[in-house]
């Protein structure tokens, strides 16, 4: 049964990380594109009124970019019962990066009114958890598949080369024998 569920938990583990590192860097992205906006006045005012907003309220807040995209969501499944792939991946795209974004600079605006509230600090500290569970099961995977890959590095890549033509050769009938040569004609390499 673990060999069953181990591959299953480093694919989940793997999606976990892929929206931590989004989250991640689409925070700077998002803020940089808030600070471009010119409304510095509306900026303050909101972070001030932030500030003073009960915790539950400041949940709603956390919770008004997952609404305000959910129709992009709706129109991915409409494309995709359409049969319009490509629209449809463009769009849910476009929702899960703004999405990502938006909600990575709203949370930091009101992480510290969220961890004013118990359940709020639990599942946080919950996901911080998970984070660092999916680090643990994904590491050796990412360092093993670094050292194969390592093999195709641009200052190996003929060395490489020359191993997977030599495996070739020996695999199609023999170490000396050339396959390169017109179809249906073979030739001994001399030494």
């Amino acid at each position: 049964m673990r060999r069953l569920t181990r591959p299953f938990l480093v694919l989940l583990a793997i999606i976990f990380l892929i929206e931590a590192w989004l989250w991640r860097h689409l925070e700077p992205v998002v803020a940089a594109i808030v600070a471009w906006i010119p409304l510095r006045a509306l900026k303050a005012r909101l972070a001030a009124w932030i500030e003073t907003i009960p915790p539950p309220a400041a949940l709603a807040v956390f919770a008004v970019p997952g609404i305000l995209l959910f129709p992009l969501k709706l129109l991915t499944l409409w494309l995709l019962a359409q049969k319009q792939l490509i629209a449809a991946g463009v769009v849910f795209t476009f929702a899960k990066l703004a999405g990502l974004g938006v909600t990575a600079f709203v949370f930091e605006t009101t992480r510290p009114k969220l961890l004013q509230m118990a359940w709020f600090r639990w599942v946080y500290e919950h996901v911080l958890m998970a984070l660092a569970w999916a680090h643990r099961l994904v590491d050796p995977v990412k360092a093993r598949v670094r050292k194969f890959m390592q093999v195709f590095a641009p200052r190996r890549a003929g060395r490489a080369m020359r191993l997977f033509w030599r495996i070739r050769r020996r695999m199609r009938g023999g170490a000396g024998v050339r396959t390169d040569a017109p179809r249906g004609v073979r030739t001994v390499q001399s030494p």
